[in-house]
């Protein structure tokens, strides 16, 4: 009887080692293609676009963000952009977006404008929703917004003016063109406001959102006069001469 050979198994070593010898090579092709990669300008932030900006330089923002063309675009996640721009008490919103290759979009939306205050050196400031002072570096802006006069600058009565300003509707705040502090014993945060309408108010911040209702209905059908809105309202017209005596005084403190 006849007796078999056994298969030898020399062929399978032979394509095994092939199989790792092609791995090895497929890795070392990654890792050549990689550094090769991140030492390319490829791989770096080419363009820093920023929009939405109004009182914040464009300087500073890109400053705050920390990117800058050159730097690794991997280096860094929008989120961790978008934090520390966040960081910033004028910014109320940011978005960074990341377009291959090399390109950061920034986005960011500060808080609202409320007022603006004038320094004697003739400066403005831009008084934010949420009570923060910033001056202002561009003069193609219109004060379109209450001036803020007589008002120190760490009152704490101004930050809460300042939010309830920001409640207001953008047309019935763009009528008012002046806010002073005018406190009382019963009233701490009394104000004295005048509108571009001709009409002299004094109330406080605490119930001014309150009184918004009536100080429309006020003005919407009644000649200009003084105001009081506190615990209770009053309408005053003024005389022929006085309201002559008012437009005087406005145009002086706006000048």
């Amino acid at each position: 009887m006849k007796q078999t050979m056994p298969v030898l198994r020399e062929p399978q070593r032979k394509l095994r080692s092939s199989r790792k010898l092609k791995i090895v090579l497929l890795l070392l092709f990654i890792v050549v293609l990689s550094v090769l990669f991140f030492n390319s300008s490829i791989s770096e932030v080419s363009t820093v676009t920023i929009d939405g900006e109004r009182f914040v330089t464009a300087d500073m923002i890109r400053k705050t963000a920390g990117v800058s063309a050159g730097d690794a675009y991997f280096g860094f996640t929008e989120r961790s952009i978008e934090r520390k721009l966040l960081a910033n008490p004028a910014i109320e919103q940011a978005e960074v977006t990341k377009r291959f290759p090399g390109e950061i979009h920034i986005h960011i939306q500060e808080f609202p404008t409320v007022g603006y205050e004038l320094s004697p050196q003739g400066q403005m400031t831009a008084i934010l929703s949420n009570g923060l002072g910033i001056q202002t570096t561009k003069g193609d802006f219109v004060v379109d917004k209450p001036l803020l006069s007589g008002w120190k600058s760490n009152d704490p009565v101004k930050a809460e003016l300042s939010k309830a300003l920001a409640a207001i509707p953008a047309q019935q705040l763009s009528d008012i063109s002046e806010i002073r502090p005018d406190p009382s014993k019963a009233y701490p945060d009394r104000i004295r406001l005048y509108t571009r309408t001709r009409f002299e108010v004094i109330t406080a911040v605490s119930v001014f959102a309150d009184k918004l209702e009536t100080l429309n209905a006020v003005t919407e059908t009644q000649r200009p006069g003084k105001v009081t809105m506190l615990l209770t309202d009053t309408y005053e017209p003024y005389e022929p001469d006085s309201t002559e005596n008012l437009e005087t005084t406005e145009k002086e403190s706006t000048q």
